[in-house]
């Protein structure tokens, strides 16, 4: 490897704990060359990807519904900020609603994962979120790929 290599840079955005622990967890595990940073609310996120001596993630998975300010209102503020607008983001989620998947599309996420209960869907999930994260940052982007399912 060169000495230019940098490891992803993934943000976690996501109020439970637990959640945040095995998200970690099932990175580490899945050996991809990831650097990972984790705010627990909407209001924390903001704060964070707004400071001038912030590293952008090339990452967000944004949770939607968090205390403070929930993923769909930092999803709609990150959109509206051109500083952040490439970011890629993935929703993570517990909800499956249609409207939520939808709702999260048109407001510009790039890929909607509904967080699985197996941890090993989770690293299944991770690793096809990661390594193939160039494929979800650039258009056309299409509903029918929008919803990552394992």
């Amino acid at each position: 490897m060169s000495s230019y290599y940098k490891p992803l840079n993934i943000l976690l955005a996501d109020d439970d704990e637990n959640d945040r622990m095995n998200f970690k967890e099932a990175l580490e595990e899945s050996k991809m060359e990831t650097s990972l940073i984790s705010v627990n609310d909407g209001v924390a996120l903001m704060e964070y990807l707004l400071k001038d001596d912030t590293e952008l993630p090339t990452l967000l998975f944004l949770d939607l519904n968090m205390p403070r300010k929930s993923g769909m209102e930092c999803l709609k503020e990150i959109k509206s900020i051109a500083k952040l607008r490439n970011i890629v983001i993935a929703i993570y989620s517990t909800s499956s609603s249609e409207k939520d998947i939808e709702q999260t599309f048109f407001c510009g996420a790039n890929v909607y994962m509904k967080k699985p209960n197996d941890f090993g869907k989770l690293k299944e999930l991770l690793n096809k979120i990661v390594t193939s994260v160039n494929v979800y940052s650039d258009p056309p982007f299409n509903i029918a790929n929008f919803l990552l399912k394992v």
